[in-house]
């Protein structure tokens, strides 16, 4: 195991789930590489909690399988929705592969597998209570970072590639000067908890209509309940008061009337300040911005954390080999970039047609029709099995590299 003085290949600014899964796949790769996490733990609320299809493969190719099959999980084969009162069910119990479901697991679950598989690597080390505060450089080339350690002390880490994987508010990509282009979005969303029973209904279920969207997730003793707000309305809308929200709640689901009060103040609702926007570039010389860092996604579909990881397992790929010999390029980050950049725009081009097609009329109180192609898939299975496919694999999902897969 590597110590706090052996020198590194690659620092990794965050231990998301880009972060994580890299250091995994660069380690199993033979490449010195030191995560960098700020936080003590990973025990953050209403984090991004849904493992896809394409990421679940990815465990089995991983050899993590049976590990994740130990962590609470709920398995979820169906999605149903009402859309202006036009019912819409995907079903992924038809998807290829071993995994005809997605996953609901809390995020912090999910990293301490990872990690904890990645800390059996040689060469691997995951920094705690560490955070990044900028980049280090040598003429226009980055070559490490400086960081606060556990007791307040600033120092550096030199390294020959740094990835930024620290979100949204990225401070790696604001110290290289890159601003991403935002692309807008009509909402923000409330998480929050209510009781669930065991007569409930299971899986996965939203109800949008004129005013309103809701969103049930189905954790096993609870439901996380997504709530979309206009955007930029959370302060006015907390000031109406709990009672308020309860009115809307119980108007949209009535068979939560029954524990609706058990969520008693705003302190236990949560902002999702809803982003959708993407790097131009997301390399320079010397550091590479992935996942959200590189692109961030609206809650639509739930794909955020299977973009970060494919972004995670494509870099791995293609940079091992070249860090591992010392023969990194600025072309070699190109080639990421040029491999994901597809993917992620289609998928936000889709992201964006929802917003402007569903979202924005419900969120405003528009009382409009159901959207045409919205009445065309619900009649169609073939277009309802391709969105399914869409949301649970996605376009050119990633598979382990050799050099990473482990027997079961």
């Amino acid at each position: 195991m590597a110590t706090a003085d052996d020198p590194t290949t690659c620092v990794i600014a965050g231990g998301g789930p880009a972060g994580i899964v890299l250091g995994l796949l660069l380690a199993r790769g033979g490449v010195r590489v030191t995560v960098m996490e700020k936080h003590a733990d990973f025990l953050r609320d209403f984090r991004g909690d849904t493992v896809h299809a394409s990421t679940l493969r990815l465990l089995d190719e991983l050899g993590l399988g049976s590990r994740f099959a130990e962590v609470p999980h709920r398995l979820i084969d169906s999605i149903e929705l009402s859309i202006r009162d036009q019912p819409l069910n995907l079903d992924l119990s038809r998807l290829p592969g071993a995994h005809q479901h997605i996953a609901l697991v809390p995020q912090w679950d999910f990293l301490e597998m990872v990690a904890g598989a990645a800390q059996a690597e040689p060469g691997f080390r995951l920094w705690r209570s560490t955070e990044v505060t900028g980049v280090l450089r040598e003429g226009d080339r980055v070559v490490g970072v400086t960081y606060r350690d556990p007791a307040g002390a600033t120092k550096q880490l030199r390294a020959a590639l740094t990835v930024a994987c620290d979100g949204r508010a990225s401070t790696v990509r604001a110290a290289i000067g890159a601003t991403p282009r935002p692309f807008g979005a009509p909402m923000d969303v409330w998480w929050f908890r209510l009781p669930r029973r065991s007569d409930d209904p299971q899986g996965l279920a939203g109800t949008f209509r004129a005013g309103h969207g809701i969103i049930l997730i189905d954790r096993g003793d609870y439901f996380q309940i997504a709530y979309l707000i206009p955007k930029g309305s959370d302060a006015e809308l907390r000031a109406r008061g709990i009672g308020a929200l309860h009115q809307v709640v119980v108007g949209m689901v009535p068979w939560l009337a029954d524990r609706i009060d058990t969520l008693t103040s705003f302190d236990d609702v949560k902002l999702l300040d809803v982003q959708l926007n993407r790097l131009r570039r997301w390399y320079a010389d010397g550091v590479l911005c992935i996942g959200d860092a590189a692109h961030a996604m609206s809650p639509v579909g739930g794909v955020g954390i299977n973009l970060a990881v494919a972004d995670a397992v494509a870099a791995a790929r293609i940079l091992a080999g070249p860090l591992r010999t010392g023969r990194l390029s600025t072309r070699h980050l190109a080639r990421v970039q040029l491999r994901r950049w597809i993917p992620t725009a289609m998928i936000q081009a889709v992201q964006r047609a929802i917003h402007a097609q569903v979202v924005a009329d419900v969120v405003s109180g528009r009382d409009a029709a159901p959207p045409g192609g919205l009445r065309m898939v619900a009649r169609a299975p073939a277009l309802r099995r391709w969105i399914a496919y869409l949301v649970a694999i996605g376009p050119f999902s990633e598979h382990a590299p050799k050099f990473a897969r482990r027997p079961a």
